[in-house]
Formats: C-alpha cells, structure tokens, sequence
C-alpha cells in the first residue's frame, strides 16, 4: 500500500494490524557512466515493489526520501549529479517526519537504507541522521504523551521484561540497512561495480547501459563488466529475505 494513495479508513486497520511503515532512503551519487544517479534508492524503492507485490496489505510504504547525504568522496557534483545536503539537516526534518507518523498512530516505522551502509554498526551521516532522528523522535511523543518522568514511575517497573519480550516503544521506529553482513558475505558489496550494477539489471534495467562502460576511468567501477541479471537476482533474492523477517512480511 502506497502512504499518499490511502484514505483514512485504510489508515486506521493498518494501525490496528500494526502493519509495518516503510520509508525508503536514498541519495543521488555518481555512479559512473553506466548507471543512474539515483542507484541507491532504486535499489530500494524497487525491492519495495517486489515485497509489496507479494503482500500488498502487510506493508505501507511512504514517499521516497531521496535527497541524503552523499558526500563528495566519489566525485565532485560538477557534472556528475552528486547531491549532497548535509545531514545536519537532514536530521531535524526527519525528526519532525518520524513524530508526526507517531501522531497519526503509527508504531511499526522502519527506514531502509542502501548508501554506504557496509560497515552499518559504527555508521554514516545519512542513516546515523535517520536513526538519531528516530530516537529523538520517541523521546519527545513518549515525553508529550506521558510527562516528565514517565519511565521512573513505578508502573514502569516491568520495562526490561517489555523490552526482551519486543515491546519497547524504542523499537516504534528503527532503520535497516538493505543488505545485512550476512547477504554482503555472499553477494559483492560496491559503489558501481558488479555488485551494483547487477543488482540495477535485476531491478531497474532502464538505468544502465553496459555499452557506456568503456567510458568509465575509476577503479571502482573495472568489475561491473561482470554484472549480469542472474548475478543481481540473487542478490535480490537475499535482500527480500531479510526484509521479509525484519518487517513481518
């Protein structure tokens, strides 16, 4: 179910079923020659499609946010298309996002993530944005909702049973990486590479064109001569995987 085409009734039941909400998160980055710019949120937004083709009332998904952090460490923006907004910025507008789905009810709200997600624990600007913003975001409906003080009061003396039973509203809001250690241990992890470019001919054929790829001069891209369809399959295979036990699809 797509967030904007939803009226409120349908709203509602996906709140009572606490069916899991999900923002796709990306960036526009260079990705050499061959590739689109906006490969790491495709890479999302067209898994969303597959998971939500197979369970289309287990799943909302929101309106892409496309403009991340990209940085500048794989190319200057002068004619590559990188756009970069500084996560400082990004934080507070995601922190308002997150508390306003908290508003209408929702309590099962997940970012995905691709970009520069392959050392996830320790963090990148873009998703330590949205999951800093996630947190903030709890603390201050629970703080509005409950006062001052709501977790030292004796009827909250049962919150670290709550919390290894799965019910902690700090897990209302979390963020994913697309793929986990266990998928990039069996699937190659790049910037434009094989892995990448594989993927986008599984999932978005239309924004790579192999045939451009002699004009690529960085490093990071010589593998992608490799990339085919099947290699990519696979790779989305793994990924559904994941997303189907993280958001009880």
């Amino acid at each position: 179910m797509r967030f904007e085409l939803m009226r409120p009734y349908q709203i509602r039941d996906t709140i009572a079923r606490d069916v899991a909400v999900v923002l796709p998160i990306g960036v526009m980055e260079y990705h050499g020659e061959h590739m689109g710019v906006g490969m790491d949120l495709l890479a999302v937004t067209r898994v969303l499609d597959r998971l939500e083709a197979e369970a289309p009332d287990k799943i909302v998904i929101l309106p892409p946010f496309a403009y991340g952090a990209a940085s500048y460490a794989v190319a200057a923006p002068e004619g590559s298309g990188t756009l970069h907004v500084d996560a400082g910025r990004i934080a507070p507008m995601a922190q308002e996002m997150f508390l306003g789905l908290l508003r209408i009810g929702f309590r099962n709200i997940h970012g995905l993530i691709h970009h520069q997600t392959e050392n996830f624990a320790a963090g990148m600007p873009t998703d330590l944005a949205f999951r800093f913003a996630g947190r903030q975001a709890v603390f201050q409906f629970l703080e509005s909702e409950r006062g001052e003080g709501w977790w030292g009061r004796n009827d909250m003396q049962d919150y670290y049973a709550r919390q290894s039973a799965g019910n902690d509203p700090f897990n209302w809001v979390s963020v994913h990486p697309l793929m986990t250690p266990e998928i990039t241990a069996i699937y190659p992890f790049d910037h434009a590479g094989i892995g990448e470019t594989s993927l986008m001919l599984a999932l978005a054929p239309d924004v790579v064109e192999m045939d451009r790829l002699a004009a690529n001069t960085a490093w990071y891209t010589a593998s992608a001569v490799e990339a085919t369809a099947e290699l990519g399959e696979r790779g989305v295979a793994a990924i559904l995987a994941h997303l189907r036990r993280v958001l009880g699809v």
